[in-house]
């Protein structure tokens, strides 16, 4: 995603810290409280603009959502979505690294990852950095409920390649895989603008949920 510069994005980030959470570590293992309720919380690590998290928070009053995006400039775009969209309690944003996921949330606090269109970083020596990489599975394994799962979306067949792998090795169940997610249409996706515009070009969708397994002590 290419960042273009907005002077004015951190004051109106700043001017709405009902959306834009402040100080998240603060909430570390009582999000329901910012939320009022005690329903689950999906969040999506790397919701550019927000329009996937927006349309779930709309199609989904009974479940909390949460964007994670750590550039200003990009989750001011977010930012506006989810003002555009009217009131939805169950929206939040928080402007932090998603590798750092440990600092804001506990074993227990959400039910639900979505990664969508994610870096591929597709050199060998730049794995580590994939959303799907085994250290990162360890890392929403350490936050989601027993039986928590992933979700991701992407058009890069080598990353969903990657991923299925990772997954599998890291002992996840695959409970859906689709190699071609529009081809079957599903009634309730939400699309992102990246799945808008590269299913718009004839490029195929990949998509996968899986789930952790608890591990026998």
């Amino acid at each position: 995603m290419r960042l273009r510069n907005k002077p004015w994005a951190e004051d109106y980030i700043t001017a709405h810290p009902h959306i834009v959470i402040p100080n998240p570590e603060d909430h570390k293992g009582k999000w329901n409280l910012v939320f009022h309720n005690d329903n689950p919380l999906h969040i999506e690590v790397g919701t550019g603009r927000g329009k996937f998290i927006t349309g779930m928070a709309k199609a989904n009053p009974n479940i909390n959502y949460m964007g994670i995006e750590l550039y200003d400039s990009v989750i001011v775009s977010a930012l506006e979505n989810a003002i555009e969209a009217g009131s939805l309690p169950n929206l939040k944003l928080l402007k932090v690294d998603g590798a750092h996921l440990l600092k804001f949330f506990e074993k227990n606090d959400v039910s639900r990852v979505y990664l969508n269109f994610s870096d591929p970083w597709p050199k060998i020596r730049h794995a580590k950095r994939r959303l799907s990489h085994e250290n990162f599975l360890k890392l929403y394994e350490s936050i989601l409920i027993d039986h928590g799962e992933v979700h991701f979306k992407t058009d890069n067949r080598g990353l969903f390649e990657f991923s299925l792998m990772s997954m599998s090795e890291y002992g996840m169940l695959l409970k859906y895989v689709s190699l071609d997610l529009h081809s079957n249409m599903p009634e309730d996706n939400i699309m992102t603008e990246y799945e808008e515009k590269f299913s718009a070009k004839g490029q195929p969708i990949y998509r996968l949920e899986s789930q952790f397994i608890k591990k026998k002590e």
